[in-house]
């Protein structure tokens, strides 16, 4: 089992907490992303630059990633592909994406989508406050205790 991040757009909060759990459960962590990332010194991290261009880091995660990984991202089209490959997603809120509600999220994305491009102002995510980075915090260590009790 390995983790894979979308970098790109992952707020630093969210990766430290990533490099925390890594380290601690000795699980591969990856962050890919377009511009050169600073990680930490460890065996169990590492970070992929990837050209520039439209959804190359997407692509390069879903072209990496396995059945049973982890994927870290708020792209629900990269969510899917991912999903349909048997990976499972947490995005940087804490929310468990998976085979379940994959779909429901990819219709309301599509929606609002719609909405924006016929010009209704739907305005953007709101940021990431403490419960958010607790919850997420929580889904990753429940995922990770999973992991080592399914050994």
């Amino acid at each position: 089992m390995k983790i894979w991040v979308d970098a790109d757009a992952c707020p630093a909060v969210i990766k430290e907490i990533l490099y925390r759990a890594a380290n601690r459960a000795q699980v591969p962590l990856t962050l890919i992303a377009n511009q050169m990332l600073r990680v930490p010194p460890s065996p169990w991290i590492q970070a992929l630059q990837v050209p520039s261009g439209f959804d190359v880091a997407d692509r390069r995660i879903v072209q990496e990633s396995e059945a049973g990984d982890l994927v870290i991202t708020a792209d629900v089209p990269l969510a899917a592909q991912v999903i349909a490959k048997g990976a499972v997603v947490i995005d940087p809120r804490g929310e468990l994406l998976n085979a379940h509600n994959i779909q429901e999220r990819l219709t309301m994305r599509n929606f609002m989508e719609g909405l924006r491009s016929s010009g209704v102002e739907t305005g953007g995510p709101a940021t990431l406050s403490s419960a958010d980075r607790q919850a997420f915090g929580n889904q990753l260590d429940r995922f990770l205790a999973k992991r080592e009790h399914g050994r």
